[in-house]
């Protein structure tokens, strides 16, 4: 077994990790940046180190540094968490090189699934359902009109190098193709360095469904069955939940059985997330493979019992899987909301400032994933998640029962945070019955919003706003600042929940 590894991330993510180090005797190594001197996952490693100024491209993302770094300090292994170097082929080719183990898939594996076009014909080829669409991606605006028009309009337009919504734009016609095609190439260039798109035909009112996926380096798979991640803004998923209410038994064992076929087709190893959308009459398609630990992997942890961080160390140590796929059941009900420091009335812009307050919640079925505590400095330079509260029932009633209750215990002053939107989303028909689509937040939530940031014109100027509203809000957060902060000029948080 290891006996040190160098933790390659911050947050909530590095502390969950330090924590399944601490019981598996292991040292646990941190790396931070100037901005987190003073954070959490820094003051409960076992080692913290210094890694370079405040911007992630000069410390969490500096491959040679954390490779050398890791050298230096005798780690056997590092530990991605999600985001930064996670999913990086080149940065896991390089620790793979150094003689240190990678705790992840391979970086072949991560390149095979990394690029969206060929992972799309790779998934074709293994009988795994995809979105009907391109396999290559799209040379010229006129052959996709041409593509467009064989599959049917609405289409999207997607980033063949990434994801998170950028560089993907919905066609309605013909006529909005050529200017889509443009913006959608020079988004994708922008963020992945790479400007190749691909089309797909548009699914309309889709559920995303996930399924978790652990697999040995001895040709061993078992999936963890399904979360639904449909309660999303921006392609950000908000709620999680385990097992989806939408998901009948018969789609059930298909859609894992697909899931593990995709796993299999590039050899995985390790944790990993299958990801599909499905429509209103139960077909799925393939939309994209997770090769990392999943944000809202502690809703599975509390469905089947396996703590997933100490399963991905110690297949990563090369040991085989215990756990038999007749041996998983799935027990009770858990939903997850992920608590971020941002201003929900002011187009989510990220809250910065020091957490000068924070009291946990607690009881039955609760469990708190968290980055910060009393004193935390919340900066600019990261993505703005704070903890995840997660809640367990013995069935998904009992489950919202609680974290409803959980939530209104939770208290965090000193940065504006997104909890009263919890209380909206859990008090929603369409929530509480599990109509919920993936549009859900656009249709139902954002027109009781402030309507002046919605304007199409003005989206390129939001990246820019919100880091200027950011910074003057440091500015004026001279008092505390409650988790029921209230505004009267917004209808969301004026609605009756009796």
């Amino acid at each position: 077994m290891f006996k040190k590894i160098l933790i390659a991330n911050r947050g909530e993510i590095a502390h969950r990790i330090i924590k399944a180090c601490r019981e598996m005797n292991i040292i646990s190594a941190v790396i931070y940046s100037e901005a987190d001197k003073n954070a959490l996952h820094v003051r409960r490693s076992d080692e913290a180190y210094l890694i370079g100024p405040s911007p992630a491209n000069e410390s969490y993302l500096h491959k040679e540094k954390i490779i050398q770094l890791a050298k230096q300090i005798g780690a056997d292994a590092v530990h991605p968490g999600y985001g930064f170097l996670s999913e990086n082929s080149q940065f896991i080719k390089m620790v793979e090189d150094s003689g240190i183990t990678f705790i992840g898939p391979s970086s072949k594996s991560v390149e095979m699934m990394g690029e969206k076009t060929s992972a799309r014909r790779l998934m074709k080829d293994h009988n795994v359902p995809i979105v009907p669409g391109t396999t290559v991606s799209i040379k010229s605006s006129e052959e996709g009109k041409t593509i467009a028009k064989e599959i049917g309009y609405p289409v999207m337009l997607k980033a063949a190098a990434g994801g998170g919504g950028k560089g993907m734009r919905k066609i309605e016609s013909e006529s909005e193709f050529d200017s889509s095609y443009e913006r959608a190439k020079n988004e994708s260039l922008k963020a992945f360095g790479n400007d190749d798109v691909y089309l797909e035909k548009f699914i309309e009112n889709p559920k995303h469904i996930e399924v978790q996926i652990l697999a040995d380096k001895f040709g061993n798979y078992i999936h963890l069955f399904e979360r639904e991640c449909s309660v999303q803004r921006r392609h950000q998923k908000v709620v999680e939940e385990a097992p989806s209410i939408a998901v009948d038994e018969s789609t059930r064992e298909k859609i894992t059985q697909a899931a593990v076929n995709a796993a299999k087709a590039c050899n995985y190893y390790n944790a990993g997330t299958i990801e599909f959308l499905m429509d209103k009459n139960k077909n799925f398609y393939f939309l994209e493979m997770n090769t990392r630990l999943q944000v809202e992997h502690p809703v599975t942890e509390m469905i089947t019992g396996i703590d997933i961080v100490k399963q991905q160390i110690k297949i990563a140590d090369n040991q085989k899987l215990t756990i038999r796929q007749e041996d998983l059941k799935i027990h009770g009900h858990a939903v997850e909301c992920r608590i971020y420091a941002e201003d929900v009335d002011n187009n989510f812009a990220p809250s910065t400032g020091k957490i000068i307050h924070h009291r946990l919640t607690s009881g039955p079925g609760i469990r708190i994933d968290r980055g910060i505590d009393i004193m935390s400095d919340v900066p600019i330079y990261y993505d703005p998640l704070l903890a995840k509260v997660i809640a367990w029932g013995i069935d998904r009633e009992e489950a919202l029962v609680r974290m409803k209750r959980a939530l209104s215990e939770y208290q965090i002053s000193g940065v504006i945070t997104n909890v009263p939107a919890f209380n909206w989303i859990l008090h929603q028909k369409t929530f509480l019955d599990g109509t919920f689509d993936i549009n859900f937040l656009d249709n139902e939530f954002l027109p009781l919003v402030p309507h002046k940031w919605k304007d199409e014109s003005a989206k390129e100027y939001e990246e820019i706003a919100s880091v200027l509203g950011a910074f003057l809000k440091m500015q004026e957060q001279l008092s505390p600042s409650s988790t029921n902060h209230v505004s009267q000029r917004n209808s969301w948080r004026e609605q009756s929940y009796e």
